[in-house]
């Protein structure tokens, strides 16, 4: 655990540095604000990457999705942890650099970081604070399968980060663009939203329940935490999707103009 831990809070703290003294070699007319925001991008895909491999290898390995158990289920969130953490930084410093040209304070700007960014940083704080102590001790031995689902819903995760890096460089009129929204879409839609669902499947096929059936044979507390769990997923599916209409719609609407 400690040595996850310590492996966690050099790699991702350094990656974000490596790779912006790569853009700050390579790209010398960018801002600092361009390099720290794509240097925060590239890292979650890498960390999305990482995940989602431990989550395919964790599904693979248990073929009882119940009593299955996998060593990167638990080690892996060790791992996810100062991610979180440095991640929650990552952001804010961001902001700070995007910022500091309106003679804004720190207090200001965190507080413009905390306005602007309560989603995320709910989200980071919902898995720091609840879903750690869950997949670490209070789940016990059981659903090592699940876990390993929940770790490919970051599959989407580098689809949505090169999206705010072309914005970022106001390349939305591409190709490159449109290709990659179609694949956000299609990747958020199947690991974050009918994730759940397989989950309830996969449960089903191993104790000969239907689809329907299994929500009332397992745990009430099992449906209210995957509810709490696709509450915030179907919120960010529908904004992406409105993202989508204004990208694919406007060329007609110009034209019927």
């Amino acid at each position: 655990m400690l040595l996850t831990l310590a492996w966690g809070s050099l790699f991702f703290p350094g990656l974000f540095a490596l790779c912006n003294w790569t853009l700050r070699r390579s790209r010398p007319e960018w801002t600092n604000s361009d390099r720290l925001m794509i240097s925060t991008r590239l890292v979650s895909s890498v960390q999305a990457v990482l995940a989602t491999g431990s989550g395919i290898v964790i599904m693979r390995s248990c073929s009882d999705v119940v009593n299955g158990r996998h060593w990167l289920a638990r080690e892996y969130v060790w791992f996810l942890i100062p991610y979180m953490i440095y991640d929650t930084y990552a952001m804010y410093l961001s902001e700070w650099y995007r910022t500091r040209d309106q003679n804004h304070g720190h207090s200001t700007t965190f507080r413009n970081f905390l306005s602007q960014n309560r989603l995320m940083i709910t989200h980071h704080a919902v898995i720091l604070f609840v879903l750690v102590p869950v997949a670490q001790r209070l789940r016990g031995d059981l659903g090592d399968f699940f876990v390993g689902c929940i770790f490919t819903a970051e599959l989407s995760t580098p689809f949505v980060s090169l999206g705010r890096i072309l914005i970022h460089l106001k390349q939305q009129h591409t190709l490159l663009y449109k290709v990659n929204g179609i694949l956000t879409l299609a990747t958020f839609f199947s690991c974050r939203i009918l994730l759940f669902p397989f989950m309830y499947w996969s449960y089903g096929q191993q104790e000969g329940l239907s689809l329907l059936q299994v929500p009332f044979n397992i745990p009430f507390f099992c449906n209210v935490a995957n509810a709490f769990l696709i509450a915030p997923q179907i919120y960010w599916f529908c904004l992406l999707c409105r993202k989508a209409a204004r990208l694919f719609g406007t060329p007609q609407a110009k034209k019927d103009g």
